[in-house]
């Protein structure tokens, strides 16, 4: 049974459930009725692998359409999704916590407009935005947090993020937008 999350809120993951390994955590959007001619809506997810000071590292622990896997693999990209249309996740990222190097601590999940800027687009645009984790094993869904907050003028949305705590993974519904058209200049908050 799927938990629905509120901004915010916490919740425990591999505590009370045993064997919990391997997530696939998906993402979707639809674009909003836009007047015809406009650009797609490009939407890329993200992960950054960052340190227990919630730092990155270093670049490769970048997980996005340019680096589709971390280097222990241990957090993979599904690829892009060019314009969010179609039903269910528009992208996914693998996650197989056992594989966690033990030296990143937060693996945060980021949504960001590609070229926002120079297309006039923002997440004023885009609706029924929604992250969920699913257990890959069997492919049932755990929780799911719906971005349904006013993210007008924002171009990157930073939608969740899985933390280690006392030995057991947890994920954070943060809901919280910002301003980048770029992952690489969304990642610059963390190094």
């Amino acid at each position: 049974m799927s938990i629905n999350l509120v901004k915010g809120q916490k919740i425990d993951l591999t505590k009370g459930n045993t064997g919990l390994s391997k997530l696939v955590v998906g993402l979707g959007w639809d674009p909003a009725t836009i007047e015809s001619g406009d650009l797609d809506i490009d939407c890329d997810s993200s992960a950054l692998l960052l340190n227990e000071h919630g730092k990155l590292v270093k670049d490769e622990n970048i997980v996005c359409f340019y680096n589709l896997a971390s280097d222990c693999e241990s957090v993979m990209h599904s690829g892009d999704n060019l314009t969010g249309d179609g039903h269910g996740d528009d992208e996914q990222i693998s996650i197989d916590l056992a594989r966690v190097p033990s030296d990143v601590h937060k693996i945060l999940v980021v949504v960001n407009i590609y070229e926002a800027d120079a297309r006039k687009q923002h997440f004023g645009m885009i609706k029924s935005a929604y992250i969920r984790v699913v257990n890959a094993a069997n492919n049932q869904e755990l929780i799911r947090f719906n971005l349904t907050d006013n993210y007008s003028t924002m171009t990157a949305l930073i939608t969740g993020e899985l933390y280690r705590n006392n030995g057991e993974w947890k994920f954070n519904a943060i809901g919280e937008g910002a301003h980048a058209a770029h992952i690489d200049y969304l990642a610059e908050r963390y190094q």
